[in-house]
């Protein structure tokens, strides 16, 4: 099965709630790459997306968009052409650096927070040379985490709900996701949880190092394959 399936999405998983929307593009590839729709009172955001079809129905039916926010430096993915086709800027924390000339729309560099959508952002950096931004909405308990964490099949092992990639497992990043109360965890790769998603997230950050010898055994030659799929894109 491909890591990541380059062609245009023909048959999206899109999942909905009263603030957003979820959609798997390519439910049949390895990766399961995820892309969030989150409304605020300032409008709609798009984290880290893929277009699909119906994309332009979808934002309409949750009001005007705002802007388009890039949380990895490896998830550049189709914001440019979204943001292009609705007018609106490519926000990317000031951290970011990989992500330098990749847009022809306009830029706005972030730091705290993403315009007045109410998210407050962190940043993530527990190797050398491995930044991403988790974004956080305390008004409704959503947690976003690009790459960190993620549901997928090949980032869980055992009964886990949600769990660090790779060997983020050995450095779990307790500190920063403590200070967070989540209602859902919405994640780069695979499914959100939205039942419990506290207890997933403890569960995940206070087992991972513990499981790791487990997950490298099932998973190391798929995250591998991941890794050089994504430093390729």
């Amino acid at each position: 099965m491909v890591m990541y399936d380059r062609s245009r999405p023909t048959d999206p998983q899109i999942d909905r709630w009263d603030e957003g929307a979820e959609w798997i593009a390519h439910p049949d590839e390895t990766g399961r790459r995820a892309s969030h729709l989150l409304a605020g009172s300032d409008g709609v955001w798009l984290f880290d997306p893929l277009d699909v079809s119906g994309l332009d129905e979808l934002i309409a039916d949750y009001g005007e968009l705002e802007g388009v926010a890039i949380c990895s430096n490896y998830h550049a993915r189709d914001a440019d052409a979204i943001a292009r086709r609705h007018d609106v800027s490519i926000h990317v924390p000031t951290w970011l650096t990989r992500l330098e000339g990749r847009f022809s729309s306009t830029v706005e560099r972030c730091e705290a927070t993403l315009g007045a959508s109410g998210f407050e952002l962190s940043r993530v950096s527990p190797l050398p040379g491995y930044d991403e931004a988790v974004a956080y909405r305390k008004g409704d308990g959503t947690l976003y985490v690009p790459d960190a964490l993620g549901t997928a099949p090949f980032y869980t092992v055992g009964d886990e709900r949600l769990a660090c990639y790779g060997v983020v497992r050995l450095f779990p990043p307790r500190s920063l996701f403590d200070r967070f109360d989540p209602d859902r965890v919405l994640v780069g790769y695979g499914q959100g949880v939205f039942t419990d998603a506290a207890a997933a997230l403890d569960d995940a950050l206070a087992g991972a190092r513990r499981r790791f010898l487990r997950a490298l055994r099932e998973h190391g030659s798929t995250q591998l394959r991941g890794l050089l799929a994504a430093l390729g894109g």
